[in-house]
């Protein structure tokens, strides 16, 4: 296995060719099946958690075979995520370009602060 830091371009690109791969199976690759994606991440994620809740972050860090299992699943959020990039034909440059906006507004924020104004609403 290579030492790889890989690109949203990089990534967007084998997304693509496992799609290709995929596609009878997988159908259209429309922008309304993005909401089907992100779902498929968030049970992907699940799986993260379930694995955190069951061998604890120690082992993540210290077992290579539950860093493996647990490298596998996070994997497996990273390619859900690049495939509602794609189907919603986000570029990497409009990804890159939003990311470092919200980073620029978070580093100004005051996240206590915030969350307490918006928990403590009562809005229903």
């Amino acid at each position: 296995m290579s030492e790889k830091d890989l690109t949203i371009s990089e990534m967007k690109e084998m997304q693509f060719e496992l799609y290709e791969a995929n596609k009878e199976k997988w159908g259209d690759r429309e922008p309304k099946y993005a909401k089907t994606h992100l779902l498929y991440m968030i049970e992907e994620m699940g799986e993260c958690i379930s694995i955190i809740k069951k061998k604890g972050i120690d082992a993540i860090m210290e077992d290579p075979e539950v860093r493996g299992r647990f490298l596998e699943e996070i994997t497996d959020v990273q390619n859900y995520y690049i495939e509602v990039l794609n189907r919603l034909q986000i570029t990497p440059e409009e990804f890159s370009n939003a990311y470092i906006e919200k980073h620029n507004i978070n580093m100004k924020r005051d996240f206590e602060r915030d969350n307490k104004e918006k928990y403590n609403k009562k809005t229903f």
